[in-house]
């Protein structure tokens, strides 16, 4: 077992990475560290040859509520250590980053797609873009408040968008502000160990 720091670069990961061999490897921590460190699977051009098994830090982590991994540390140890591999996708953004569990850009008002559908013309309180096994993403558009909340959902290979400046939320880490954006699904998986 080897600590890194929260959200680990290059350095951090590099020397850890290159001794695996194709072997298991599991990381304990938030969906940012978890995205951290596909990034670099992804860069040095192992993310579909090493599983990776995941021990979120958080009970609300999005990428165990996405996948049904368990968030009790013991029993989510147990099935990263000993469980079997399955391939999901892997959502990237034209940024350079990744997304495992839960991206979110609000307020938002501007154009949005999902391949060739419109899901927004307009104003929403919020945009969700998560990981999905069928298509790749899947994007739910949320307009409205509390009263008269509406919500809009669509799944695809990609959703982009084009907005008046606003905010990025990638696993729970704020981005930077933006008038457009794009996530799509990636030519390759990622190994998730599930059970």
């Amino acid at each position: 077992m080897t600590a890194v720091p929260a959200r680990p670069e290059r350095a951090e990961l590099d020397e850890i990475l290159a001794g695996l061999d194709g072997r298991r490897l599991v990381v304990c921590g938030t969906d940012a560290d978890l995205a951290a460190v596909l990034l670099r699977l992804l860069r040095t051009g192992v993310v579909e040859a090493v599983p990776v098994g995941y021990v979120p830090s958080s009970a609300s982590s999005a990428v165990a509520r996405l996948w049904d991994l368990p968030t009790a540390p013991s029993t989510a140890a147990d099935i990263a250590l000993r469980g079997e591999p399955d391939r999901v996708p892997l959502v990237r953004d034209d940024s350079g980053g990744v997304l495992v569990g839960l991206g979110v850009v609000r307020p938002l008002d501007g154009v949005v797609y999902c391949d060739d559908e419109v899901v927004l013309r307009g104003r929403a309180s919020r945009l969700e873009v998560a990981p999905d096994r069928a298509l790749g993403l899947v994007v739910r558009v949320v307009r409205g408040g509390l009263l008269r909340r509406r919500v809009r959902q669509a799944a695809g290979r990609a959703v982009q968008l084009g907005c008046r400046p606003t905010g990025v939320w990638r696993d729970g880490v704020a981005g930077r502000t933006t008038d457009r954006w794009t996530w799509y699904r990636h030519a390759e998986n990622w190994r998730l160990v599930r059970g």
